[in-house]
């Protein structure tokens, strides 16, 4: 039953013009907004205890982050039509110099970057501005199978390989030592083996510590990259690049490095444009072990 659900929602958005798209999307955060009270209320005291909002200002800003979220999800079948033409009547790019460095660079990258803004649109913005890379994107494998395949399916592009993060590892350090583009998703929540314990909108937090790790094998070069909305179109932002091969000290030092890297660059964006993050996720729900969940 669920996977015909799937199979019916890919076709309509597939099929969807897409002004359609938009408005669907932000039918789909309000009906999220309503329907689902468990994720309003985590959203909610997230913001109440991060930003230190008013419960009214919390309301406000929750209900326009699941407006994004939603919009995020209808924008999967955006990036599946997205072209040069879409590209230049919507997309603007921050730091051009910079993405002109990148662009000629021989260096293999890890873009890191989180559930912020128009992250599904990412992967086709990337596609087009290193049309000449290989490139990688690295996905949380959910335990629902129908609907993780089907994101995968939908998430392909010519050129652009999709990876489930259960067992990716190798298949990502052979692409890094070719010279290949891999990005990752560093903002949600991870186990207790992933994870180091870093400050995180001033609470500590699990970070996954495989992007760094990868990076370091790879001497890649680690970019935080980000996709924002504004008004009806996107700003590509980014951070300058850390090349891991200056890095000093033994390798769980120079991981961590790494990891606050991409963890402080998530952390402004979010705090530049708190509307636009995923705060329905439980981020906080690991914790060091002997402390006290909350």
């Amino acid at each position: 039953m669920y996977k015909f659900v799937y199979e019916f929602m890919a076709w309509a958005g597939k099929a969807a013009p897409l002004p359609w798209l938009d408005v669907a999307g932000r039918v789909l955060g309000t009906a999220m907004w309503y329907g689902l009270p468990g994720r309003r209320s985590l959203a909610r005291a997230n913001m109440i205890r991060v930003l230190g909002t008013s419960f009214q200002t919390a309301t406000m800003l929750g209900r326009q982050s699941f407006s994004h979220n939603g919009r995020s999800f209808a924008e999967i079948f955006t990036g599946r039509r997205a072209d040069w033409r879409w590209f230049a009547e919507h997309v603007h790019v921050a730091q051009p110099e910079m993405v002109a460095r990148m662009q000629a660079s021989r260096r293999p990258v890890v873009a890191t970057t989180g559930h912020f803004g128009a992250w599904e649109l990412l992967a086709p913005v990337m596609g087009m501005l290193f049309p000449e890379r290989s490139k990688q994107v690295v996905i949380r494998h959910g335990r629902d199978e129908a609907m993780f395949r089907l994101l995968q399916r939908l998430r392909h592009r010519t050129g652009i390989e999709v990876l489930g993060h259960r067992k990716a590892a190798p298949a990502v350090v052979r692409h890094l030592h070719r010279g290949g583009v891999t990005a990752f998703l560093t903002d949600h929540n991870t186990t207790q083996k992933d994870a180091a314990f870093l400050p995180f909108l001033g609470r500590m937090a699990a970070v996954n510590m495989g992007p760094a790790l990868l990076a370091l094998r790879a001497k890649a070069l680690v970019w935080p990259v980000y996709l924002h909305r504004q008004g009806r179109g996107y700003i590509f932002d980014a951070d300058p690049p850390l090349d891991t091969a200056t890095l000093e000290g033994d390798r769980e030092d120079r991981c961590r490095q790494v990891a606050e890297l991409y963890t402080a660059a998530m952390e402004r964006r979010i705090m530049t444009h708190p509307e636009q993050w995923f705060w329905m996720h439980n981020r906080w729900k690991t914790q060091p072990r002997g402390e006290q969940k909350e």
